[in-house]
């Protein structure tokens, strides 16, 4: 999954003053223009009272700054919230453009969730997890933006805020969820590496002097203090009541609303994601019986199960995968054959000036998901894209090979697909480019997730993974259909995507039991149990995030299916790739609605 840079966007929105929203009135040039004021104050304002998410977009002015969580914070945000909501009445949506009207619903709802973020679903008093300062820290230290030692006076300025940064983390968490609380332990004390090693590291590539460099690490070490002495507070803290970590149905709809943004409602799409899961099964079924012979020999008897002849398929197939040792490596490797076939096939551009680059996992990102993206923002339009591989260090035998085998040959293709090529990686390029910062800034998850799901289909759809003349590489792009393995393999890891939405759901409005969820992951959606596992773990400290991947696919698959209906033999794949990814990260039915709009004006 891509990197949850959207994570902290439930405590997002305080105050930059909602001065110099004009009334609706004047020329329809006007009144654009002075939305556009508008949204440049809005965004000015917002970087000076959350400089972290200004930092990670690539707004580097305000890097010394840590900003404290307190009460009074929350007043600010509840404040400009409702400050601006007004501003934006006043507005209207006449006479805006369709790029501005997106705006206009983009921001209202980002405001609408940041006021119930705070006042409802109180994430920052039950949720430890939230507080963590070591991921600003690094991104300083591994930016590009500046000089090293420019950075680091920018890393020495801010840690000077860090052990009162954690005790208003103390003063705020109340009966916090036992998930969470480990999850909190876990990432801070992974995050000390940040400023130990990692700063030792910088502080010796850099020009600081001697004494400096002993500021610096006395600063350091007093963060780190703070750092532990939080972890041992969360670990000796009476809890004899601690929050479910289940969100429950009213809170989870409307963080659905929120969060997703869809077209659908959530109990819409988890009806489609059931009737999918069916649909699925029925296409596996046909492909695990023909490939049964191939794989289980014709002596053995084909279970009267349909669902275990699958399994009995799949796991036969997935020994075939790479070893602990070469997962990141294999992973590296596979990229520029992802590459060279879309350009074989101009299928979408990709633009070769924008860096990705394949790490280990960092330890403050550790326990959630096993790969990830870290994207630059907009303004960092240069920076490196990451390719965070969880690492297999450590792991005994057995679950080291449980997760190969989810992750084998087939599926780590397809895996690369989804995060990297062109997934999550090529669309945040996009996203970048985008005229408009708020359809970066406030990227909608689900279309973010959803495009990475899309990919997985266009590209099995445009042949790749066929087998290849005279090659047994399961990675060879070749000329024709994919293979019926591969295949197999798509529908299990789209099944995935499908039965993350259904267990999500499930967990937190259902009161579906870890029993039950292992159950479903891997009886019918064929999960080695490690996945399963992390899976049930991923449930209970994250909400609804599991739903954006299947929603986002479905919209933007129908969506498309659609305009080559409407296009007929004019459509072409790449031009409406490229278009669909030219309007930032908005919702997909904002997107529709533009593309729709464009097509209609070009008819004229």
């Amino acid at each position: 999954m891509k990197k949850m840079i959207l994570y902290g966007i439930c405590l997002l929105l305080t105050s930059c003053g909602a001065g110099g929203a004009g009334v609706n009135s004047g020329s329809e040039g006007d009144v654009n223009a002075r939305f556009d004021g508008y949204k440049n104050r809005f965004i000015e304002g917002l970087w000076k009272i959350y400089p972290g998410w200004a930092s990670s977009q690539g707004y580097h002015k305000y890097d010394d700054v840590l900003v404290i969580v307190t009460g009074q914070e929350r007043e600010k945000e509840a404040d400009f919230a409702s400050d601006n909501l007004d501003s934006l009445r006043l507005f209207g949506l006449k006479g805006l453009t369709d790029n501005n009207k997106t705006d206009y619903r983009m921001i209202e709802n980002q405001l609408r969730g940041a006021l119930w973020a705070i006042n409802d679903e109180k994430a920052w008093e039950w949720n430890p997890s939230i507080y963590n300062v070591s991921g600003g820290f690094a991104d300083i230290l591994n930016g590009t933006y500046d000089s090293l030692n420019v950075r680091l006076h920018h890393f020495y300025a801010r840690l000077k805020a860090v052990p009162d940064y954690y005790k208003a983390a103390k003063k705020n968490i109340r009966n916090p969820t036992v998930e969470h609380t480990q999850l909190a332990i876990e990432q801070n004390l992974g995050g000390v590496s940040v400023f130990e090693k990692e700063l030792e590291e910088a502080l010796d590539k850099s020009g600081w002097s001697n004494e400096e460099k002993k500021k610096m690490r006395k600063r350091s070490e007093e963060a780190v203090k703070a750092i532990k002495n939080f972890t041992e507070w969360l670990k000796k803290l009476p809890n004899e009541t601690p929050r479910s970590f289940r969100l429950g149905k009213e809170l989870y709809a409307k963080k659905f609303e929120y969060d997703i943004q869809s077209g659908y409602t959530i109990d819409q799409i988890y009806d489609k994601a059931m009737a999918h899961k069916a649909e699925l099964h029925k296409k596996m079924y046909e492909l695990a019986d023909k490939l049964w012979e191939k794989y289980m020999g014709a002596s053995e008897l084909k279970p009267t199960n349909r669902l275990v002849e699958i399994k009995s398929v799949i796991d036969k197939i997935s020994l075939n995968h790479v070893q602990p040792d070469s997962f990141q490596t294999a992973i590296e490797q596979q990229l520029p054959v992802l590459i060279q076939f879309i350009k074989d096939k101009d299928l979408i551009y990709i633009d070769p000036s924008k860096p990705l680059v394949v790490r280990r996992e960092p330890d403050y990102m550790a326990g959630v998901a096993g790969a990830s993206i870290s994207a630059p923002g907009p303004y960092d339009k240069n920076g490196n894209t990451y390719y965070n591989v969880g690492s297999l260090s450590g792991w005994d035998k057995e679950k080291a090979e449980s997760y190969l085998r989810e992750y084998n040959t087939y599926i780590l293709q397809i895996l690369n697909i989804h995060e990297a090529i062109p997934g999550h990686y090529t669309q945040l390029v996009y996203s970048n480019q985008s005229p408009s910062l708020i359809k970066s800034l406030f990227g909608n998850n689900a279309m973010i997730e959803g495009w990475a799901v899309y990919a997985e289909r266009m590209m099995l759809e445009a042949g790749y993974g066929s087998p290849s003349t005279g090659s047994r590489q399961a990675n060879s792009t070749g000329s024709g259909q994919a293979s019926d393995e591969m295949w197999l393999m798509y529908y299990k890891w789209n099944l995935r995507s499908t039965c993350n939405t259904i267990l999500d759901y499930s967990v937190h409005t259902k009161n579906m039991s870890k029993e039950d969820a292992l159950n479903l992951l891997i009886n019918e959606a064929f999960q080695q149990k490690t996945e399963a596992e992390n899976k049930w773990r991923r449930v209970s400290v994250t909400q609804v995030q599991l739903c954006c991947y299947f929603t986002g696919f479905t919209e933007i698959y129908d969506f498309r299916e659609e305009m080559k209906k409407k296009l007929g033999d004019k459509f072409n794949l790449k031009q409406f790739h490229e278009k669909f990814l030219s309007y930032g990260s908005a919702p997909v039915k904002y997107i529709k609605e533009l593309m729709l709009a464009e097509m209609n004006e070009t008819k004229k």
